[in-house]
């Protein structure tokens, strides 16, 4: 036996037996017990949980199987339930093997029969239940870890498969996008390079703007493809300078008068709250807004408007785009902002499907938040809230 005091739970209703286990006790050679003796189950289990919540806990329990309120082994499957981790000794005055066995099965480390229980034989029984317990107890804490760590390994590669998934769809997904405007560079090359002299030179301007177009296009791509990967890696920098934002978002709309004029659309503009001077980095906001409103024009029909507000508050600024465009399908928003992903009603209408992608790095580099709402044929409301970094 442990040179450490073992605390005993002894819930017994015959007070002369309950005498005879702590005389035997007391005739051990080491004075190492302590006996608590209580009547009923119910005043077991409110002890017990006071045990619990003060940290004073038992090492042992000997459980009678037959009490004034409990009859049984359903006392030892409420007691395991309350103390999963404690040994129990089951006490009883029938010498029954099959009882015996269920009663081990449901969790007791040991069964005696009352009239049979020794000195030697108590103290074996106490020290055996122990030491099975904590073994089973270690078992079983083991056991959880391993399932812990199969777990989180299953968890990475499942992640390592989504992410090498997802850089074989990225692959293939840029070498598209690239092949088109090479494939234009190369034909319209090839029409000059054989019919230069055959050419008029409206021609041949229109073939070297097509060039310049595609060229445009492809280091677009490659700028886009460029700042995910430098968000993805940590290297996307937020930089902050003094800007007037009422200033900078008019800007973004002057900026867009060409793209709006063709399709008749006209951006309302509305400030609301008051705008102190405050920190931000133009670079990423732009990314945002110009992104964002870029979006709404294209997908929005011809004569319809665009609502962009401004929204002041006293830690936070919001941006909130909302268009009367096609609308994106509700079960494709969760992909929204992922990077090459477009949506499925999108039609001919042209994109890399990087710009969201871009949009939901910005925000996060900003340390801001951005949600959407959509609905299919009536159109789409992006809501975006940034942080006011304040001038010090």
């Amino acid at each position: 036996m442990a040179a450490s005091l073992v605390k005993i739970l002894l819930i017994e209703d015959n007070l002369a037996e309950a005498k005879l286990l702590q005389e035997f006790l007391k005739q051990a050679q080491s004075k190492n017990f302590t006996l608590v003796h209580v009547k009923r189950l119910g005043e077991a289990l409110e002890l017990l949980r006071n045990c619990n919540d003060t940290g004073n806990r038992f090492d042992i329990i000997l459980l009678d199987l037959t009490l004034p309120d409990s009859q049984g082994l359903t006392s030892l499957s409420v007691l395991n339930n309350i103390v999963p981790s404690l040994p129990i000794v089951v006490l009883t005055n029938t010498n029954d093997d099959t009882l015996a066995i269920e009663a081990v099965r449901q969790g007791a480390q040991d069964y005696l029969v009352k009239r049979q229980v020794n000195v030697e034989v108590l103290l074996r029984s106490l020290r055996y239940a122990i030491e099975r317990k904590q073994a089973l107890e270690s078992l079983r804490k083991y056991n959880q870890s391993l399932e812990i760590k199969v777990q989180q390994r299953t968890a990475e590669l499942i992640k390592a498969k989504e992410l090498n998934q997802f850089k074989s769809e990225f692959v293939s997904m840029l070498s598209h996008d690239i092949r088109n405007p090479l494939n234009t560079i190369l034909l319209a090359a090839g029409l000059l390079q054989n019919n230069d002299d055959k050419l008029p030179k409206e021609k041949k301007l229109n073939h070297y703007q097509m060039i310049r177009s595609a060229v445009k296009s492809m280091s677009q791509l490659l700028d886009e493809v460029s700042f995910i990967g430098k968000a993805d890696t940590g290297k996307l920098q937020c930089e902050l300078v003094l800007l007037d934002l009422q200033a900078f978002c008019r800007q973004l709309i002057r900026e867009m008068e060409l793209s709006t004029a063709q399709k008749q659309i006209t951006i309302i503009f509305t400030v609301s709250g008051q705008l102190g001077e405050a920190l931000w980095d133009e670079h990423l906001l732009r990314h945002i807004l110009g992104n964002l409103l870029t979006n709404a024009i294209k997908y929005s029909p011809v004569g319809s408007k665009i609502d962009f507000e401004l929204i002041s508050q006293e830690k936070s600024v919001t941006f909130r785009i909302k268009d009367q465009g096609i609308g994106i399908p509700k079960n494709e928003l969760q992909h929204l902002f992922q990077p090459f992903h477009r949506a499925s009603n999108v039609g001919a209408i042209p994109g890399t499907g990087l710009g969201l992608a871009i949009v939901k790095k910005s925000v996060e580099a900003h340390k801001g938040e951005i949600s959407v709402e959509s609905e299919v044929g009536v159109g789409t409301t992006f809501t975006v809230t940034l942080p006011v970094v304040m001038r010090s």
